[in-house]
């Protein structure tokens, strides 16, 4: 793409959870045409009849510009961008069923925040092995970006990451509302890669408040947190400055902050002495991204030689390697050094 950012003539949203959905939203608010793909039939006849996801959204009214379909190739039909709002860990298995029905040439632009597990890919990385698809046709949204307060539309930055500028412009121009302010950003590699780890961070702030601790442990959790996520992301290629905005520093304050976030949650959970299985019934069957990925940011840090030790607790807590007390008490008992 070159010169004048293209407009956004109409966009697909796959996947009605309720980041999807409320992007969706944000979407139809900026003018922009917009169609929501559910997996569940009832789910788009919810949104499409009674302008309301009751699921995921219960009490957030929908647009009516807002068009749902249970019908993958319906909601693709004349789509020049497909925002792509599923779980990390099974967006891979949605791409291949899908794989001959995206749309060529068209701006892919993922929600999902994680490392996939096995191949350590980022969801961009996804995506191009996938589909094919040029490193500068996929699009990243990143950023303190709790849904559910963007779906009252509480006041909220992001970041649009991209290679390339013009087409990251268009994103921006597509999802711009007067609570939705999306910022662009070259740097796919710092903006996915905090946006993963934050999630980790947030279930060891999570497991801290568990265990009753306050504040001061979770400003250092998320201060530590913060620099394991600097030196992992530079490692792979990121900007220093980009940890430091809002998909660094933003999206890991707002996580590990908000009683919003699931995988702060789920952290208190375990802190509280919960099981895994315990705790993901107390989530209502929905298991944290963070947990999820753990596993895979952990051998990523490993094999680019950088040290992670709140990643790397955090994995062994979910592994039942050791409890929550025990690791909570290595951390804090770490040799001395220079910040």
């Amino acid at each position: 793409m070159s010169g004048t950012p293209v407009r956004l003539r109409r966009v697909a949203v796959l996947g009605a959870g309720t980041w999807g959905t409320t992007f969706a939203k944000v979407l139809a608010d900026a003018g922009t045409p917009v169609t929501l793909w559910a997996r569940r039939a009832e789910v788009a006849e919810n949104v499409a009849r009674d302008r309301c996801n009751h699921e995921y959204l219960p009490d957030v009214t929908l647009p009516v510009a807002l068009a749902a379909t249970a019908d993958a190739d319906e909601a693709l039909d004349g789509a020049d961008a497909v925002v792509l709002a599923l779980p990390a860990q099974r967006l891979r298995e949605n791409l291949e069923r899908w794989d001959g029905h995206l749309p060529r040439g068209v701006t892919l632009v993922s929600l999902a925040k994680g490392v996939e597990r096995g191949s350590l890919l980022r969801m961009s990385e996804v995506i191009e092995e996938v589909t094919g698809a040029a490193p500068d046709e996929v699009a990243v949204v990143s950023g303190p970006n709790l849904a559910g307060e963007i779906a009252l539309e509480q006041p909220t930055a992001t970041v649009v990451a991209c290679s390339d500028h013009e087409r990251a412009v268009s994103v921006q121009h597509a999802c711009s509302t007067g609570y939705f302010k999306p910022y662009t950003n070259s740097d796919v590699v710092g903006c996915e890669l905090g946006g993963a780890c934050k999630n980790v961070i947030a279930l060891a702030c999570g497991t801290a408040a568990g265990l009753g601790y306050g504040d001061n442990t979770t400003a250092s959790l998320i201060t530590r947190g913060l620099a394991e996520i600097s030196r992992l992301a530079v490692a792979l290629g990121a900007e220093q400055m980009t940890l430091a905005g809002l998909a660094g520093m933003g999206d890991l304050v707002a996580t590990c902050s908000s009683p919003l976030s699931r995988n702060r949650r789920f952290g208190e959970a375990l802190g509280r002495g919960l099981s895994m299985a315990e705790a993901e019934e107390a989530n209502h069957g929905q298991v944290a991204e963070g947990v999820k990925s753990c596993d895979a940011i952990g051998e990523l840090a490993r094999r680019h030689g950088v040290d992670t030790p709140i990643v790397d607790a955090v994995r062994r807590v979910c592994a039942g390697e050791v409890t929550a007390k025990e690791v909570g008490d290595e951390l804090i008992n770490r040799e001395l050094k220079v910040e």
